[in-house]
């Protein structure tokens, strides 16, 4: 009796009973059909325009106290900029995102294998919810509304946490989402938000309510949630990505996709730290491609060829002694998330799939060439979520792909990978159906004579039996 008594006190802590309202939302709302999903949704459209105001004027107080931390040294500028709601089309592309997942296609209740093992026993695979997620994030408010629109859609309830620094905005948009839902038959606790690290150390305990944990930010957030519960976690702990210059690369092509994979935005996960090259590029395309990157304020970190080619130019680049420097071998393990390139040299296309698989985050790699053998060789030999050719490496990413938007970027090997949308938010049960008058029991079947023999017949239908 004293354990029983003991467990249903630990039961009564804030993280558990956020944990057990969001299991229990989920379980209700899985005979919920999908169009309330979807009515849901325009709701929360609704009501985040009613309460716009009252959002813009929180995330205004957010971003003064996180400009007094820039001002001391404790923040850097760029976190600043990713919290701001009002800057650019943020509000009208948040707006734009909840009616986009709308639109598409329902992930669940989807027929991906279908057998008749005998006569009137059927077997179907049919895509389902995840369960419960618990989404970790830095900065970005809008995350709330997209993580939430994406879990609603494909049926999942979502605790969220957003970084301190966006507390407040956070704070109403979870609630103006919870009073949307209100209006539904989905649970209001469906979606939930959190705010403190000790919620968060909590719920990473949590497995018998939690059943994924997406952290989308800096590599020591997601390397310290993977290290920390057993839950598991759908992420990527950085973003070292590569692009290779084949010997018969186009330079124009070349010029193109290296300084737009470097330069569009350095601190993304998915730009270009590490430039490779065939030894025999190093007179040809490389000075070019240097060229560019140099006008463009990049660091070049060189190997000894691609250093050797550079000072052998003439006339020499103007910024060549303050932008071009030699390497180290730390350099090729570095996401530099900064105008710094790493460049290295290789005898061959083999070479350069041995080291991007040593090497890199498994995130995306990119091969820059005209030959086609070449290419379908980096693309089935590079270990990575994305292999690109002649394309820059900053199209890794959800709403590019054309996913609405995207929960975040998984370099693991389990049910997900890439940028992910709304199938990375769905697995698959098997649904039996048996429509025999006697029912069916496996003991009718066997090798010896007289037992049954499976069929095994596929079952062209693509619809769920139930």
């Amino acid at each position: 009796m004293t354990s029983i008594l003991h467990d249903h006190e630990h039961e009564q802590t804030p993280a558990v009973k956020i944990a057990k309202a969001a299991k229990s939302a989920f379980e209700a709302s899985q005979l919920i059909p999908p169009a309330e999903r979807v009515k849901a949704l325009h709701e929360i459209r609704k009501e985040l325009v009613n309460a716009k105001d009252d959002i813009l004027v929180a995330n205004l107080r957010d971003c003064l106290a996180a400009q007094a931390e820039v001002d001391a040294g404790r923040m850097s500028s760029s976190l600043l900029k990713r919290l701001d709601l009002t800057k650019g089309d943020k509000w009208d592309s948040l707006l734009q995102g909840i009616t986009d997942v709308a639109n598409l296609p329902d992930p669940t209740g989807i027929v991906t294998y279908a057998s008749e093992l005998d006569d009137n026993l059927e077997l179907y695979r049919v895509s389902c919810p995840i369960g419960v997620l618990l989404v970790i994030f830095e900065a970005r408010p809008e995350v709330v509304v997209n993580i939430a629109a994406l879990a609603i859609k494909s049926g999942n309830a979502a605790i969220l946490k957003g970084g301190k620094e966006s507390n407040d905005t956070t704070q109403l948009l979870a609630q103006a989402i919870q009073k949307a839902l209100s209006r539904t038959s989905v649970p209001s606790t469906y979606i939930q938000a959190i705010q403190t690290r000790a919620e968060v150390s909590a719920l990473l305990a949590l497995d018998k309510y939690i059943d994924l944990v997406i952290p989308r930010g800096s590599n020591s957030l997601v390397r310290n949630i993977q290290n920390n519960t057993r839950i598991p976690v759908m992420g990527h702990a950085e973003g070292l990505c590569s692009i290779f210059v084949d010997e018969s690369a186009d330079v124009e092509k070349a010029v193109r996709v290296v300084v737009d994979s470097k330069t569009d935005y350095p601190a993304a996960c998915n730009s270009v730290e590490t430039l490779i090259l065939h030894e025999n590029v190093l007179n040809t395309i490389w000075p070019t491609i240097a060229q560019a990157l140099l006008s463009s304020n990049v660091q070049l970190l060189c190997d000894s060829p691609s250093l050797f080619a550079l000072h052998t130019l003439s006339p020499a680049p103007e910024n060549i002694s303050t932008h071009v420097h030699p390497s180290t071998p730390q350099s090729y393990i570095t996401e530099h998330l900064t105008l710094t390139l790493s460049v290295l040299t290789v005898p061959d296309l083999s070479s350069a799939i041995k080291h991007i698989n040593a090497h890199s985050s498994h995130h995306t790699d990119c091969i820059l060439t005209e030959n086609e053998d070449s290419a379908s060789a980096f693309c089935r030999g590079v270990d990575s979520a994305g292999t690109f050719v002649n394309a820059s490496t900053r199209f890794a990413d959800g709403f590019r792909y054309g996913f609405g938007t995207e929960v975040g970027i998984s370099t693991g090997k389990i049910h997900a990978r890439g940028p992910v949308g709304l199938e990375g938010l769905v697995i698959y049960k098997y649904m039996l159906r048996g429509k025999g008058e006697k029912g069916h029991v496996v003991g009718e079947f066997g090798i010896e004579k007289g037992k049954k023999k499976f069929k095994h017949v596929p079952i062209e239908t693509k619809t769920a039996p139930y």
